[in-house]
């Protein structure tokens, strides 16, 4: 038989098979549907199930198409079926496979040669944004490119794009008017008619239209392909169903594979609707579910299994891992002080496991933005350990940062010089940087992150050494990146939890999982945080053996412990151990405080910052800007006498605060966000002299804040009170 290396009995094959897994390749008429956890051999399933049918004589190998979402995956399937005895399957990705039919059949039916592909749209975009008058940077094109991709995946036709944006409570690129989105999609359009060139997305569209217009074309397409098989269903895009539902033709020989607890890239179009809504497609299909997990340790598939227990969004095509591996240790769940504490004591266990036989390359650290990785970065490579960073420039190479590198040597040599994470961040803020980060996810807010853990790195040194100058940081930074750039050949992977998905290790450590970092802030609507939970569940279920999430109570050393661990993570540590309940600084337990509320509109507060000023950033600010100035100067003589960064002390968002309501007893300052109990017995005494002291710009001392005393002392008397409500 063609395509046979050799006789292969169909039923040795099955052998090595669990019994869902013979289920799978046996199952080779209608529509199939495998829901498949992770690590339950999925590819080995489906791989087998195609060569038992063309061993068995019923499918033919040149009859059989794969696709799936990656040339990895797709260079992997033809491997193991080569291995199976099995050549000729067409084993390839959504867009290879729709290229190649559209070459064949353009020159034959629209006539002439196939405009060419332009692999890298972001020329184009930037063009189109150009004639728009619109930023042209970097990041915004790449944001912007995003939302052009997002549009035609999705099949939004472009003046619906508004009202679609708005359903699904998508952030437009670049804090644009949605009617401007409009007009730059028009602008893309026509700079590619103008060229005469196609992107991706329309490789696929085309396919499409070819197929579904050219009856001559959907007759040779289907003659050519009679059984279909789609691995990751659950990330496939309206796009791609429509490129599926015309290849299939109303036929319904297809297998489709998929796990909806892994459904982590809607935000770029994929839906997994059409995986949870095959059995209603097709009432008739056979559903089977690969729920054995031969990657990790029961301790690890456990804690997966109660990670998902609670999802709404994917309750359908639940899957619970039943494992098959021996015990191994207990997944650490641990809480640390600040950051770089975090960092080091991963490089510590690191290098550990590393010392005891685990190879470097086995083990992973994962983090849910590229804008992380720096500071563990810097710990690997101060404890001598080599790493590698996956689908992300390393930091230092990041168009950004070496940007703001010469905006702090220009600064540097210009004599800028006084307080130093305030010149650093000053000389940033040419860069992009702004105190608040831009919404939404992308480039743009990639960026941001970028820069904002450069002004992190002023913190820290500042603390280390107070009378470091801006020379000094500058050379901290250039060592920093020639310790970086040393080659490494074989290292621990760092890489974001999307970088990690379809990857395994035998040691996984998911670090900086508290809340406003997974789920991510711009996490507004209950289906994207539940993608959150599914992200961070990729991240669980990619360790083998060792599992360490970690997270800090404060950003920097010294810092305010307002972090808390994810949400996700409640109920999943032991009392006792990690997150549970610990004492505050002052011996007291942490409560979470209840909603804030703007007290000039009323509006809820959930930005940081707001919650400090206690009004809306864009609300009428009353703050007496004389004692503004006067605490602005105490507070740098108390960080000099410190030797700690003045933001330690209060931040500008808590000093304007208390600007503003002008505290005059202890009860009212503890009202003011950002103050607490600590820094009231620390400080508290020469605020509210500061505070009583004369030469107020109001007149009478007070201003229009004198309305508000009543409502700070009532706050003041709610924090004070046992808080009954929090957990």
């Amino acid at each position: 038989m063609a395509g046979v290396a050799g006789p292969v009995s169909p039923d040795a094959l099955l052998e090595t098979l669990d019994p869902e897994q013979r289920e799978v390749a046996t199952a080779l008429a209608g529509p199939v549907c495998v829901l498949a956890g992770a690590g339950t051999g999925k590819t080995r399933a489906i791989t087998t199930r195609i060569a038992y049918g063309v061993h068995s004589g019923i499918l033919v190998p040149q009859h059989v198409l794969a696709v799936t979402f990656t040339a990895r995956a797709a260079g992997e399937m033809r491997t193991r079926l080569r291995s199976l005895g099995v050549a000729g399957v067409q084993a390839r990705t959504f867009h290879a496979a729709a290229l190649r039919q559209l070459r064949w059949f353009w020159p034959r039916h629209v006539g002439g040669e196939l405009p060419p592909l332009v692999e890298h749209k972001a020329g184009l975009v930037a063009e189109a944004a150009g004639r728009l008058r619109l930023p042209t940077d970097r990041a915004t094109v790449r944001d912007l490119a995003a939302e052009v991709e997002w549009v035609k995946v999705t099949m939004t036709d472009r003046d619906d794009y508004p009202a679609a944006a708005d359903k699904v409570a998508r952030p437009t690129p670049a804090g644009l008017d949605p009617a401007m989105v409009v007009r730059l999609l028009a602008a893309y359009d026509q700079v590619k008619r103008e060229r005469h060139v196609i992107d991706f997305e329309d490789v696929l569209l085309y396919t499409v239209g070819l197929i579904a217009e050219h009856s001559q074309v959907a007759g040779a397409v289907r003659g050519q392909y009679h059984h279909l098989v789609v691995d990751e269903y659950q990330d496939v895009s309206p796009l791609q169903q429509a490129l599926l539902d015309q290849w299939l033709g109303g036929r319904e020989s297809v297998c489709v594979v998929g796990d909806p607890n892994q459904t982590i890239y809607t935000f770029a179009g994929a839906s997994p609707e059409f995986l949870l809504g095959f059995r209603k497609r097709y009432p008739d299909a056979h559903e089977v579910r690969l729920i054995r997990n031969y990657r990790s340790t029961p301790q690890v598939v456990a804690l997966a299994n109660r990670l998902v227990s609670v999802a709404p969004a994917t309750r359908s095509g639940r899957l619970e891992l039943v494992a098959q591996r021996d015990p191994g240790p207990v997944p650490e769940l641990l809480e640390h002080s600040d950051e770089p504490t975090e960092a080091r004591w991963v490089a510590s266990r690191i290098r550990s496991l590393v010392a005891a036989g685990t190879a470097a390359s086995e083990v992973a650290v994962l983090f849910r933005t590229n804008g992380q990785s720096e500071t563990y970065e810097q710990a690997l490579t101060d404890a001598g350990v080599p790493y590698v960073l996956r689908g992300a420039e390393r930091f230092f190479d990041r168009a950004e940062v070496r940007e703001a590198r010469l905006l702090l040597r220009g600064a540097a040599r210009s004599g800028d010089e006084g307080d130093l994470p305030a010149t650093v961040r000053a000389a940033l803020s040419g860069g992009g940087w702004s105190p608040t980060p831009p919404e939404g996810a992308g480039a743009v807010r990639d960026r941001w992150e970028s820069l904002a853990a450069v002004g992190r790195l002023a913190d820290d040194l500042a603390t280390a050494r107070p009378d470091a100058t801006l020379r000094d940081f500058v050379a901290e930074l250039d060592e920093r990146a020639e310790a970086q750039h040393a080659p490494t050949i074989d290292g621990v992977t760092l890489a974001s939890l999307h970088a990690a998905k379809g990857l395994e290790w035998d040691a996984v450590f998911l670090v900086g999982v508290s809340d406003g970092m997974v789920p991510i802030t711009y996490a507004q609507t209950p289906d994207q945080v539940d993608e959150e939970r599914r992200l961070l569940y990729v991240g669980v279920t990619r360790a083998r053996e060792h599992l360490a999430v970690t997270w800090s109570a404060a950003r920097s050393p010294g810092g305010r412990a307002g972090r808390r661990p994810s949400r996700f993570l409640d109920g999943l540590v032991p009392a006792g151990r990690g997150a549970a309940p610990k004492a505050g600084r002052d011996g007291g337990s942490r409560r979470r405080r209840g909603p804030t509320t703007c007290r000039v509109c009323g509006a809820a507060l959930t930005a940081p910052v707001a919650r400090k000023l206690g009004r809306c950033e864009d609300c009428p600010s009353s703050y007496d800007e004389t004692l503004f100035q006067r605490l602005r100067e105490w507070r740098t003589e108390q960080a000099r006498e410190q030797s700690v960064p003045a933001y330690v002390v209060f931040t500008d968002a808590t000093l304007t605060a208390i600007a503003e309501v002008r505290p005059t007893d202890p009860a009212q300052l503890l009202a003011v966000a950002g103050v607490g109990r600590g820094k009231l017995d620390k400080y508290g005494p020469e605020v509210l002299a500061l505070c009583g002291d004369g030469g107020s710009q109001h007149g009478n001392g007070r201003g229009t804040n004198a309305d508000l005393s009543g409502n700070t002392a009532t706050a003041a008397k709610k924090l004070i009170a046992p808080d009954r409500g929090s957990p």
